[in-house]
């Protein structure tokens, strides 16, 4: 699944949006950014590319 930019610079909004919440630490935030970047270079990245990608499906089938 390839994520678009719209996407990945929405979740980065909302990681700046709970960080200035004091939801999330600076500390932990860079921890789950590294940790989500390494993990995308891991044999379990394509499993979790396919989770997503069902998830993503999922959620644009769905009618209001």
């Amino acid at each position: 699944m390839t994520l678009s930019i719209s996407f990945v610079l929405l979740l980065g909004i909302v990681l700046v949006v709970l960080i200035r919440s004091k939801s999330v630490k600076p500390g932990p935030a860079i921890v789950c950014v590294l940790f989500g970047f390494f993990l995308a270079g891991t044999s379990l990245a394509p499993s979790v590319d396919r989770f997503m990608t069902g998830i993503a499906e999922m959620i644009s089938q769905l009618r209001f």
